[in-house]
């Protein structure tokens, strides 16, 4: 559930005959690129916040989506990577598909077996990561895991459900990701960290975005248009700050995540859960029906 900042994402001129020929070709590629996997990564850019698309080459393993941040072999790791590590949440065109997915670079015993397996079917990274010191980042994009097909969203009522529903799966995924690190952190040597931090912050982003929005355009808009609901809007905006120095204290816990108190973390993370939980149940039984009568999207 990537940011989306009202504009096209940049790309790099040299990349730019690449992404209008994957577009224009439903993912194939000629050149040097014919007959490779190739996709096309959005990121968040971590300093500019602007999104920029890359073209990388991929791989499935054991079901998941691997990229690698190999830069050519260079020294310093892709603008990509840096970006995927401040914001976590990333669009990937795969074919004529495209879907948001989150980004868990691989650690320790679990990258070095994912990027042996790299290296028995494209062994040009084996090339690259013998160029350079650093080790070749081994990054997984994982797409979020649906119960059922996603109905076909026509109404504002249907698109405030949809991401709702993509809050509290991310919140039910992040509790038992949480209880599984600090579980392996007290029993050997940690190799669930990146995961746990990047699946907590794309969590706490979607969840600023998705409040943010509400408090800049639906809230004050249904203010207007219908006075009987201010009183329960004054309780949502009241709530959205709640959350949201929550979600607060809970990133300044992932600062250094390897150290964290567990019994800590996991009350904010318990305390955020019922807040958060609480507050869309009352959020829909407020707004969803008279959302039922606003198309979307808007004309």
């Amino acid at each position: 559930m990537p940011a989306h900042l009202g504009m096209p994402a940049r790309v790099a001129p040299f990349n730019q005959p690449v992404v209008d020929e994957f577009r224009a070709n439903g993912g194939r590629v000629g050149g040097p690129f014919d007959g490779g996997d190739l996709l096309l990564l959005t990121t968040v850019g971590a300093k500019s916040g602007h999104e920029t698309t890359s073209p990388l080459a991929y791989l499935h393993i054991d079901g998941e989506l691997v990229v690698v941040g190999s830069a050519g072999g260079g020294p310093r790791h892709p603008a990509w990577y840096h970006n995927l590590l401040a914001h976590p949440a990333v669009r990937v065109e795969l074919g004529t598909e495209t879907f948001g997915a989150i980004a868990v670079p691989a650690e320790g015993a679990e990258r070095e077996r994912l990027f042996e397996q790299v290296v028995a079917r494209q062994p040009g990274f084996g090339d690259y990561q013998a160029r350079t010191e650093r080790a070749l980042p081994v990054v997984v994009l994982r797409r979020p895991q649906r119960a059922t097909e996603p109905a076909e969203v026509t109404t504002l009522a249907a698109k405030l459900v949809e991401i709702h529903t993509w809050l509290r799966a991310q919140l039910a995924d992040l509790r038992g990701q949480a209880d599984e690190y600090f579980a392996q952190r007290t029993g050997g040597p940690p190799g669930l960290s990146l995961q746990l931090r990047q699946h907590c912050l794309a969590f706490c982003e979607g969840l600023h975005f998705h409040h943010s929005g509400e408090d800049a355009v639906l809230l004050p808009n249904l203010e207007r248009q219908y006075p009987h609901l201010r009183d329960a809007i004054a309780r949502l905006r009241g709530e959205h700050g709640t959350v949201s120095r929550i979600k607060d204290e809970l990133e300044k816990l992932l600062a250094d995540i390897t150290t964290a108190d567990p019994a800590r973390f996991l009350a904010e993370l318990e305390r955020m859960s019922a807040e958060l939980t609480a507050h869309l149940d009352y959020e829909e039984e407020q707004l969803l029906p008279v959302l039922e009568s606003v198309p979307f999207p808007p004309a």
